[in-house]
């Protein structure tokens, strides 16, 4: 090294932030490790910024277990830093990741405070609030390369534009399991208010709401919507809200699964995964994780609607621009494609679709060209389906109720109009 670079080198650090030591064992008044058992010394060394990425309040809080330890003197009787069980699950494909700069992340609880979610630092704490012991609960959120017994039902359905879908039922136990985290925890997670499909108070209705009486209606659709959201996407989700490593890994794993293929070998079948670990359909809390997932997504594809005037809104998979502009309408569907992208998703091209105010402009089947409802055509083929009722026939009669029922939903004037042609009940 030259005079010049240490000189240089010496300059610059003399207006480069020093690390700043805290002391991690004050902020609860005990010192508590990742495993919850009482640390002798818990400290982390951080830089003078704070948060875990810049603009974020997460602040990065470590265990000091994992940290450097530099030269190390062997001392006889030691106290291991972790215990052999814990150490296995640590350094287990369960909690592998390629961004080893979070694996020794541990609990921010203000920030969990600040989201309104449970506290939970450790995995007897999620086994806790789950009403299992630790042991059950890893039996559920391990990720295995062999497993004897799968925990979900695969099977596909038929899709309507062709082809098949493929959907995961978790067994018993384990959709109870996922129920109560949908409550406690997947309920609470934040998503932005252009989401429509799985939250409660909106549906079907306020999706299409905003888009009615305009010019044109432009709809794209996310391809591979849930399988897009993968087990290190809902990790590094739930590390960005507060949770430590451990826990974040632990609920990754317990609320996705792979698509495995049945292998016999030596006389015994395993289900070996044949792709990587993400949210399935079947699963109670794959809705609510997706849509906080792309909560950036939806504000990127809000504030580039608020650019040209238009409007946006987002059931599921299906995204839907409106406005009057025609002129802007190419520059909106090529943005929200590159924005699309950019978020780790892709758009479906095949099902991207132009409505304009000439034809039939629907969103999420409902129909917006003047006011929400059913087409004209749909409204022809249900007065047909009143005409023909036959009071005797049950079936039928529950079939037109619940007809009715979402017509009243979707417009009550049209509703009320088709009840008055029923024949009244003997």
């Amino acid at each position: 090294m030259s005079w010049f670079d240490s000189t240089l080198g010496w300059f610059k650090g003399l207006f480069t932030p020093k690390p700043v030591t805290r002391d991690v064992s004050r902020l609860d008044g005990s010192a508590r490790d990742a495993s919850g058992r009482a640390a002798d010394v818990v400290r982390e060394t951080v830089a003078t910024s704070g948060p875990l990425k810049p603009g974020h309040r997460r602040e990065i809080i470590r265990d000091a277990r994992l940290l450097p330890k530099g030269r190390r003197v062997y001392t006889p009787g030691r106290k291991p830093l972790m215990t052999r069980g814990e150490a296995r699950r640590f350094f287990s494909t369960t909690f592998r990741t390629r961004n080893r700069d979070v694996r020794d992340l541990l609990t921010d609880e203000a920030q969990l405070t600040r989201y309104g979610l449970p506290v939970w630092r450790t995995e007897e704490d999620v086994a806790a609030a789950l009403e299992l012991t630790v042991g059950q609960l890893r039996h559920y959120a391990t990720h295995r390369i062999r497993e004897r017994v799968s925990h979900y039902v695969t099977f596909s359905v038929p899709k309507r534009s062709g082809g098949t879908r493929l959907l995961h039922a978790p067994k018993r136990k384990l959709k109870a399991l996922q129920r109560r985290l949908l409550t406690l925890l997947v309920a609470k997670l934040p998503r932005s208010e252009h989401a429509h499909g799985f939250v409660s108070g909106r549906s079907i209705k306020t999706g299409a709401a905003p888009h009615v009486g305009r010019r044109v209606v432009l709809k794209l659709d996310v391809k591979d919507f849930f399988p897009s959201v993968t087990v290190g996407r809902v990790r590094g989700l739930l590390l960005a809200l507060g949770y430590g490593y451990p826990v974040a890994a632990t609920l990754a794993v317990l609320m996705t699964e792979a698509e495995r293929q049945p292998v016999e070998v030596e006389g015994t079948v395993f289900h070996v995964p044949v792709g990587p670990r993400a949210c399935v359909q079947g699963a109670p809390t794959s809705p609510g994780l997706c849509n906080a997932v792309v909560m950036r997504l939806d504000r990127r594809l809000a504030g580039l609607a608020r650019r040209y005037g238009y409007t946006y809104t987002r059931y599921a998979d299906d995204l839907t621009f409106s406005g009057d502009d025609v002129g802007a309408l190419e520059k909106v569907r090529a943005l929200a494609a590159r924005y699309v992208r950019d978020e780790g998703f892709e758009v479906n091209a095949a099902k991207t679709r132009v409505q304009r105010r000439g034809g039939r402009q629907r969103v999420t089947g409902v129909t917006v060209n003047a006011g929400l409802g059913l087409s004209r055509e749909e409204r022809r083929k249900l007065r047909a389906m009143i005409h023909q009722e036959d009071g005797g026939d049950a079936k039928q009669r529950a079939r037109i109720d619940g007809m009715l029922a979402y017509v009243k939903m979707l417009n009550p004037e049209h509703a009320a109009r088709l009840a008055r042609r029923r024949k009244p009940r003997g």
